[in-house]
């Protein structure tokens, strides 16, 4: 069985979806609620999650064989900005919207030879050289990581996640008496 760039793009439509459902749950007047001090709104979060699959588009589509300190400092400079630019929740719905399906569409596209490519990295980056595959897969693990957290944003929020409530609900029906 071999995953691939086609399994990778349905995965990932799959974590964009939840991540959509998400964002759609929690109130536009919650979105500049700040769990702490110091860490990212629920919106600057959401942005952050859908800015951060264009750098891999540019990365991937040029077909950079390193990236450079330089490199990455401008595209982070980019994203910041990117980020900013999406203040409203529909705003950023339409961004996560629009730039997960760009996203996906990009991985439908990738072959196996694009995905054994290696990509190489300056010191003291460890390791040294990643696969575009694993580089790829590695933007749905961001994402994935960043929904957890707000998740746990939306319990402070009194909101129950909807992956949670669907679990709960194949739970009861499940070990509800037959009768």
């Amino acid at each position: 069985m071999s995953y691939g760039g086609k399994q990778m793009a349905e995965s990932f439509r799959t974590v964009r979806k939840n991540t959509i459902t998400l964002a759609e749950e929690i109130p536009a007047d919650k979105y500049d609620f700040r769990p702490a001090p110091g860490v990212r709104s629920v919106g600057e979060q959401l942005a952050h999650i859908t800015v951060s699959s264009r750098w891999q588009i540019e990365v991937h589509s040029e077909r950079l064989a390193f990236v450079d300190f330089p490199t990455f400092t401008r595209r982070l400079a980019l994203a910041a900005a990117e980020e900013q630019a999406l203040r409203t929740k529909d705003e950023i719905l339409a961004a996560l919207r629009e730039d997960g399906e760009t996203f996906a569409s990009f991985l439908d596209r990738a072959d196996d030879e694009m995905l054994q490519e290696e990509v190489g990295f300056p010191p003291p980056v460890q390791p040294s050289t990643k696969t575009r595959f694993e580089l790829l897969l590695g933007a749905k693990e961001h994402e994935m990581h960043h929904r957890a957290q707000l998740m746990l944003v939306q319990r402070m929020l009194g909101i129950v996640p909807h992956i949670t409530r669907q679990r709960a609900a194949h739970v009861a029906a499940a070990t509800a008496p037959k009768g």
